[in-house]
């Protein structure tokens, strides 16, 4: 955990966070045990009061349901305590053999999801982890284990386009139904995750939230500008309520995110 020091240095209760999942974790997994990695904006230098924490542990095979309720009950002892921390963990927990390469038919493994009265369910890692792979890949931090290289293999920049015009239908979703961003938290998700989107479908890159908002509104003009500043401060007044004003914002960004898309599968 050395490696981790200059992130977390002025995050002690997140350190130590980590210390005990990790510790946890590998005396349940015994010898099923093949690493951990850190991943998302905690190795990004995007970490903030409103971020998540996202962890991978690999597993050299499926866990024994011993076993998933022993973690199962670990992540709710510290899931329960009265820290902000504990409940912004994000963990899955993936065989060795899922990991490597996205298989549709091998896609349902145990996570966690942040937030209170989350528990560890077996959940899909489908399109997204196409994403996620490519971030362990080249910028996940090894907490233990072998370099992360080592156990997944090369996701290309269609690859990535392809992940993010699979994942669309989510958002096209909310088209139908604008009642589910009324609360400005994930109002202001939504939009940033367009961001991130716009950019992979023109560079065939991913970056963090924070470098794809600067990109969009450098890039995408000043109708859009606005709408991405607030999303930056709404991240951080989750429970407040988005404006009619940012909602209506926010699905103009989704139809341009989905024009553009329909563009790029048409050139």
């Amino acid at each position: 955990m050395s490696a981790l020091n200059s992130q977390l240095e002025p995050h002690p209760e997140v350190d130590a966070l980590l210390r005990e999942v990790l510790e946890g974790a590998r005396v349940v997994l015994g010898g099923r045990f093949v690493g951990a990695y850190l991943f998302g904006s905690l190795t990004s230098g995007d970490f903030d009061d409103a971020s998540d924490i996202d962890l991978l542990f690999v597993t050299d095979e499926e866990i024994p349901h011993a076993s998933f309720s022993a973690l199962q009950s670990m992540h709710a002892r510290i899931a329960a305590r009265d820290s902000h921390w504990a409940t912004q963990l994000e963990v899955s927990y993936i065989p060795r053999r899922a990991l490597r390469r996205r298989d549709p038919g091998d896609c349902l493994h145990p996570h966690l999801d942040r937030g209170r009265g989350e528990t560890l369910q077996p959940r899909e890692h489908d399109s997204d982890w196409v994403v996620q792979r490519h971030v362990l890949r080249e910028r996940g931090l090894t907490l233990a284990g072998p370099d992360p290289r080592t156990l997944i293999e090369h996701v290309s920049p269609d690859d990535l386009r392809r992940a993010m015009h699979d994942l669309l239908w989510w958002p096209a979703e909310i088209l139908d139904d604008p009642a589910r961003i009324a609360a400005r938290g994930y109002q202001s998700y939504l939009v940033l995750t367009m961001c991130r989107v716009l950019y992979t479908l023109r560079h065939g890159a991913v970056v963090s939230k924070r470098a794809a908002a600067d990109w969009a509104q450098e890039t995408l003009g000043a109708r859009w500008s606005p709408l991405i500043e607030r999303a930056r401060a709404g991240r951080h007044e989750p429970r407040n309520a988005a404006t009619p004003e940012d909602i209506d914002g926010t699905l103009d960004l989704i139809r341009h995110t989905l024009e553009q898309a329909r563009r790029d599968e048409a050139t």
